[in-house]
């Protein structure tokens, strides 16, 4: 089990805390891309020993040696366990308890997989390709371009040089401290980094341009961008200064490094990662390009920035123990992304978003058989990757955000504070949040929240009602909740925040308790026979709500007339579906509901939620012939008046929320096969490609939808010229993701080949297929190329992202 270094270290060691010297030399020839390297690591050796272990994995050991303080060196033979990913370092003779040094000198290749120290093929302005180098560590791959002690709670300083040619820029954690030419080359020395996790170093060097700003306490923030672009940077930039002091503001807690580096890379494996100091990003999460970049894009960037620079405090001043608590990072980080938005750009209306992207969607994946619980235990180090999943993010910060209500924001805030300078700049588990927010807030906070990390799903809670005079009594009972099974044998109970409004003040709160028992009843005096009860107000809770018809039908006025606040109409339809889908409510209750929505309904994010139960149900239809042209039909009728309230070009000043819906309702409208929104798509297109006249970046792909969806050979290969041409990322993205749409079977299959070539980088290949994937005679094609080339995919991409080819969601 590889938590057992940790183990190790502490039989061993002192402490876990050690310094490390790295020196890293890539060579970046386009013939000959290796790198060489040395590692000096202090330590105390407390127990005799005849060997040492240390993580390390595809690098040429060539030389080690332990030296104590004042003693001679003591050369090491090696010994590789490539499955446990280890060297085992022997000694002639014990060493004795002293102090000392572990010396190595060693190479590795850069390699093309996107982790551990790789290559980064780029084109410089002269039009040459050429490569880059970059590290991504997160989980297990520091090993890759070191030997170290490669877990979380085996923390260090670390004192990091490179050798690097002259004309390359090239980047740390930390300032550089010292600098000295040497030929043709520069050897750069940094500063020595704050004791922290290996995942968290952190290397590039390549060609890049900047943008510069201080926050206004003192701490230098740059935007990197590629050569030429650096005017794509502005907005991260203006995101991350201003959110620095925010975050150092809330958590009262300073951010204790001089610099932060945001940083582009054009070869990325995941959306962003948050190396302390120097936080990396694939181009689509970071550059803004202002005629190029969507609405919705451009919210995503700074919701990206803000969840990156809220690990600098959660997750990389306090890390979690082992990856088991990995939610503690993202599920935290997810939360307070919102939250830092909410505040630059209260316009986006982010936090009624966030129950569509987060909450619903980690209670669509939590609501499967085979989810799992938050915490999930971690053997070995091929389990760490299925963790970084819905759960983790979307349940995690779904949870925390309940927790906030549960306990309020003074209370949250001081919790925070008191976890972070307790265990600064060392681990906790889950445990020891839950204490300090326990503590500021003098709240059951372990006994509730325990509930909810240490099993796997989530309860409905079915309420039904009876009036007795100017009273209401409700029976509320709890069980889990699946979307394809009867759980009724399941004995799962949660301790469950329960919230009450009603039609007195739909916007305030009346009851708050915990439900912890079955069945639980409940009156509420002081209400009118026909008055409206709504369960889980603000959709704060983490659960499923299933009405009595006789309650939902009490719903339904306050619904068309809007007394009801959006999350709240949001809640109620999603809830409704939900039941329709685990086959708790008749389908025709919740297209009747979805039909009163259709008349009144003018908000994006419930517009949003609707058109996801659309695209669902129209997924179902694929094996239902006879039922697709009625639904079809019925669809087109529900989109129609927001449509035509919105119209296809945007109106001067109008909320940042309806340009999002526009592109939402036209693109629904398009999968739905209306004939009058495909024509008048079609001709944008072709004004578009003409030159007549450019598409609105939040147009594009909508239109691109339309037009390959009925596409012959020649608009592919036309859409293949723009993907290959295209300069910003996010155009080649939402090209691709069109593709998907296509109908013809060898088309599809030209797209998968297509996805396969050097046309499309390694990191977008998975993305590509997956969104071939999601149509039906998509899915068969995907499936059949999968398992074809399964062994050469598996080399590729690894096990995760090829499981991500046949399903991925796209919000």
């Amino acid at each position: 089990m590889d938590r057992g270094i940790s183990r190790y270290c502490e039989r061993r060691f002192k402490d876990k805390k050690c310094l490390k010297l790295h020196h890293l030399k890539p060579n970046l020839n386009k013939f000959i891309i290796t790198f060489d390297g040395k590692t000096e690591i202090h330590v105390k050796v407390l127990t005799a020993t005849s060997e040492i272990m240390v993580n390390a994995i595809e690098l040429n050991l060539k030389s080690v040696e332990f030296t104590p303080e004042g003693g001679v060196a003591t050369p090491a033979t090696v010994t590789l366990c490539v499955e446990e990913e280890t060297a085992i370092l022997s000694f002639a003779a014990p060493i004795e308890p002293c102090l000392g040094k572990l010396f190595f000198s060693f190479s590795g290749e850069l390699n093309e997989n996107l982790k551990g120290f790789y290559r980064s093929k780029y084109t410089s302005p002269s039009g040459e390709a050429r490569h880059g180098a970059v590290t991504q560590f997160q989980a297990i791959d520091a090993r890759r371009c070191f030997p170290c002690w490669d877990e979380p709670a085996v923390k260090a300083t670390f004192d990091i040089s490179l050798c690097v040619p002259h004309d390359r820029v090239a980047l740390s954690n930390m300032p550089v401290a010292s600098e000295e030419v040497r030929g043709d080359e520069r050897l750069l020395k940094f500063e020595r980094t704050p004791v922290m996790s290996t995942y968290l170093v952190a290397v590039v060097v390549g060609e890049f341009d900047f943008v510069e700003d201080t926050t206004r306490d003192g701490v230098k923030v740059r935007v990197y961008t590629p050569v030429g672009k650096k005017e794509q940077g502005k907005f991260a930039l203006q995101v991350a200064t201003e959110v620095m002091p925010y975050y150092t503001d809330y958590f009262e807690v300073k951010y204790p490094l001089p610099k932060i580096d945001l940083i582009a890379i054009a070869d990325f494996a995941a959306g962003a990662m948050e190396n302390w100091g120097l936080v990396t990003y694939r181009e689509l999460c970071l550059l803004v390009d202002p005629d190029n970049t969507t609405t919705d894009r451009k919210q995503k960037i700074a919701l990206t920035v803000g969840h990156e620079l809220a690990h600098q405090w959660f997750g990389n001043l306090v890390t979690m123990e082992w990856w088991t608590h990995l939610w503690l990072n993202e599920g935290y980080a997810t939360f307070v992304e919102s939250m830092c938005v909410n505040h630059m750009f209260p316009e986006y209306d982010i936090w009624t978003q966030f129950v569509t992207k987060s909450v619903v969607v980690g209670l669509q994946d939590d609501a499967l058989k085979n989810s799992h619980a938050i915490e999930v235990p971690i053997c070995h180090p091929s389990e760490i990757d299925e963790i970084f999943d819905e759960i983790s993010y979307n349940k995690g910060a779904s949870i925390i955000r309940m927790l906030h209500k549960f306990i309020g924001d003074e209370d949250f805030r001081k919790g925070m504070k008191l976890y972070l300078t307790k265990h600064e700049y060392a681990n906790a588990e889950t445990e020891d949040l839950w204490a300090a927010l326990q503590h500021s807030s003098e709240k059951p906070v372990k006994e509730v929240m325990s509930t909810w990390t240490n099993k796997m799903g989530f309860p409905v809670i079915t309420v039904s009602s009876k009036q007795i005079g100017n009273s209401r009594e409700l029976t509320l009972s709890q069980k889990r909740f699946c979307a394809s099974a009867d759980m009724k044998d399941d004995p799962s109970m949660w301790m469950v925040p329960i919230s009450l409004s009603t039609s007195a003040d739909p916007t305030k709160a009346s009851h708050n308790f915990v439900l912890s028992d079955p069945t639980q009843i409940v009156t509420i005096d002081n209400i009118n026979d026909g008055d409206f009860v709504k369960v889980n107000p603000g959709t704060f809770g983490f659960y499923r709500t299933c009405y009595s018809i006789e309650m939902l039908d009490q719903l339904v006025p306050a619904i068309t007339s809007k007394q009801l606040p959006p999350l709240d109409r949001l809640g109620i339809l999603d809830d409704v579906f939900s039941m329709v889908q685990a086959g708790h409510m008749a389908p025709t209750e919740g297209l009747k509901l979805m039909s009163t929505y259709s008349e009144c309904e003018d908000d994006y994010t419930v517009w949003k939620n609707m058109c996801s139960w659309i695209t669902k149900l129209n997924s179902l239809f694929n094996y239902a012939d006879e039922c697709k042209k009625p639904f079809l039909a019925y669809a087109r009728s529900v989109l129609r008046k927001i449509s035509e309230k919105l119209g296809w070009d945007a109106i001067e000043k109008e909320s940042h929320t309806d340009t999002l819906l526009r592109a939402r309702i036209i693109e629904s409208l398009v999968e739905c096969e209306d004939e009058k929104t495909i024509k008048e798509a079609k001709t944008r297109y072709e004004a578009h490609r003409n030159g007549t006249k450019i598409l609105p970046a939040d147009l594009r792909l909508p239109v691109y939808r339309a037009v390959l969806t009925d596409a012959d050979a020649s608009i592919f290969q036309e859409m293949v010229e723009m993907y290959r041409s295209a300069d910003l990322h996010e155009e080649q993205h939402r090209i691709s993701f069109a593709m998907g749409y296509m109908k013809d079977p060898e088309l599809l299959q030209k797209a998968i080949d297509f996805a396969m070539s050097d046309d499309v980088r390694k990191q977008d290949t998975v993305y590509v297929i997956s969104f071939i994937a999601f149509s039906l005679e998509g899915i068969n094609l995907a499936w059949a190329h999968l398992t074809k080339h399964w062994q050469t995919c598996l080399d590729k991409f690894g096990v995760m992202p090829c499981l991500r080819c046949i399903y991925l969601d796209y919000n």
